[in-house]
């Protein structure tokens, strides 16, 4: 039993050959008024022009095909050329910060009759109990334990364990940090203590001295650590009790600690030289 598609396909057949027959017997006579060519184009004209259509159909999907490959292919070029440039200028972006960066730390050094070396932070104590971070200078590169560390913006923190090639320091936010301070207005003096937090307090100033908001914070060189003069931080809160000989007072430090990626470590005081 022939099927119905395959009858279909047998009679497209046939009429296509009759098509092509037809075809080359009105190419061969002039006489167009028979009635085998008067056949041959009413009843194989419907099946050309389908035909025709199919090709057609067929040409253009496989022209959108290949037009399809080929912008899919210029896009990936685009893609990845755009990549490479977003890097670079990426890149540059990142070098442009690290220079002006530098160039304040420059700028403090010539500023300042330290001996200093340049180090990177290359890692800090996650921890909310400690504030300390790594930097990539170590016994090799001449530091050792008890060095200040500082930044262009003032007093980063001091050095407390060296190894080969890096070394740590403790923050001076750390709870367990003590920086000898003077009330730069006024000359009061103070220790700065850390709280593992943002903020420092300035022990042991006397209910006696004038403290106010605003009032700058400096290193006093007094506890052999940090040269004299060093920028701590500001006064942001002063509390003054009715009873006792201390007043409470509250400091944020300049240094952005969350920020650090170079400091210099203070190595040894320069002495001015004469003209």
């Amino acid at each position: 039993m022939i099927s119905r598609k395959t009858f279909i396909i047998v009679g497209v057949v046939i009429l296509i050959i009759v098509n092509i027959i037809g075809l080359s017997r009105i190419g061969k006579t002039k006489n167009s008024s028979s009635g085998f060519q008067r056949f041959a184009l009413y009843g194989i004209s419907p099946v050309q022009s389908v035909v025709s259509k199919s090709i057609r159909s067929f040409k253009s999907v496989w022209s959108n095909y290949f037009l399809l490959i080929s912008v899919s292919r210029e896009n990936e070029i685009l893609r990845k050329k755009l990549g490479v440039v977003t890097k670079e200028k990426n890149k540059y972006i990142e070098v442009a910060y690290e220079n002006e960066r530098l160039k304040k730390l420059l700028s403090f050094k010539q500023n300042h009759y330290f001996s200093t070396k340049a180090a990177k932070v290359i890692g800090r104590d996650m921890s909310k109990w400690f504030k300390t971070v790594i930097i990539d200078q170590g016994s090799a590169q001449g530091i050792r334990s008890g060095l200040s560390v500082v930044v262009s913006e003032g007093v980063v923190g001091q050095v407390t364990e060296v190894a080969l090639n890096h070394s740590k320091v403790l923050l001076i936010e750390d709870r367990n940090s003590a920086v000898d301070a003077l009330i730069q207005r006024n000359r009061a003096r103070g220790v700065i203590k850390g709280e593992s937090t943002d903020r420092c307090f300035l022990d042991y100033a006397l209910l006696k001295n004038d403290i106010r908001v605003g009032d700058i914070i400096i290193s006093s060189g007094l506890d052999g650590l940090y040269p004299k003069g060093l920028r701590i931080g500001k006064v942001t809160k002063v509390v003054r009790p009715n009873a006792g000989i201390f007043q409470d007072v509250i400091v944020t430090p300049f240094v952005d600690f969350e920020k650090l990626e170079e400091v210099l470590v203070i190595q040894t005081t320069k002495t001015k030289s004469k003209m």
